[in-house]
């Protein structure tokens, strides 16, 4: 009676250890700390324009009064037309080199590391009214980055890397482009790793708490890499819900019950 009960302990501690929590495995809980399930904006972290570094593909383009005048400084579109927006966007681009420069044609290299956007906008176009042109040609610039780029790897359905055509994207975004994560995903310490003019960092994320939207890094950058680890459960290999845990038991103690038993015979 005993052994049976001892047994039955043990079995029962397996069981809880190895099934993953349901509370593990659901985004955006209110939890001790927050108020409610509504962050306001003023507690949503802004974020920061983002800063061009090297090997940025950046999208320039420049419209005048008499456009052809400007026609050597955009792409002339007759590339590839069955290559895709990326491939297009990295052959007609301007990528920023080693040293923080894009070389644009008339205007030669332009310095932009650490630069945003707008800044670089007004930049080019400075320098187009001082050394080409007059106020009267109407010069307009636009630059924006050629997709914003990431990688996604670990327990995501398709990890790999990815390029999204849109100036924001939040974390959930990103990870729902490359596959949901599994229940054997760890969702609680989501690793964001972001390039820096010093190096890389990493940064971590709970997505199973509400004030992951206050983070700083709950909008991703062009370059970030996301990396979701597996739980212990799956480095165990046991089931992943109680239901499987005990199905993996009785397995084990059907095929040592049939070795004691044919043991026992000879």
């Amino acid at each position: 009676m005993k052994h049976i009960r001892l047994l039955i302990i043990v079995l029962s501690c397996v069981v809880v250890s190895s099934c993953i929590p349901h509370k593990d495995t659901v985004y955006l809980q209110v939890k001790e700390g927050a108020i409610n399930d509504t962050i306001p904006n003023n507690l949503v972290e802004i974020q920061k324009p983002y800063r061009v570094q090297v090997n940025d593909i950046l999208n320039i383009r420049v419209k005048a009064l008499d456009q052809e005048t400007v026609s050597i400084l955009n792409p002339a579109g007759d590339g590839n037309l069955n290559a895709s927006s990326a491939e297009r966007a990295f052959f007609d681009g301007f990528t920023v080199d080693v040293h923080g420069n894009v070389r644009i044609p008339t205007l030669g290299y332009i310095n932009v590391l650490g630069f945003t956007t707008e800044e670089i906008e007004k930049a080019i176009e400075q320098k187009l009214l001082e050394e080409q042109f007059k106020e009267t040609a109407n010069i307009f610039v636009t630059v924006k980055l050629a997709g914003l780029r990431y990688t996604a790897n670990g327990e995501v359905g398709s990890p790999g890397s990815q390029v999204l055509f849109t100036d924001r994207v939040n974390i959930f975004e990103a990870i729902a482009n490359v596959g949901e994560i599994p229940v054997t995903g760890n969702k609680k310490d989501v690793l964001i790793i972001r390039q820096y003019p010093q190096g890389q960092k990493i940064h971590h994320l709970d997505l199973t708490d509400i004030r992951v939207m206050q983070s700083p890094y709950y909008y991703i950058q062009p370059n970030d890499i996301i990396y979701v680890k597996p739980l212990v459960q799956k480095s165990l290999g046991t089931g992943e819900t109680a239901f499987s845990s005990i199905a993996t038991i009785a397995s084990i103690l059907s095929l040592l019950t049939t070795g004691v038993l044919l043991f026992s015979r000879l």
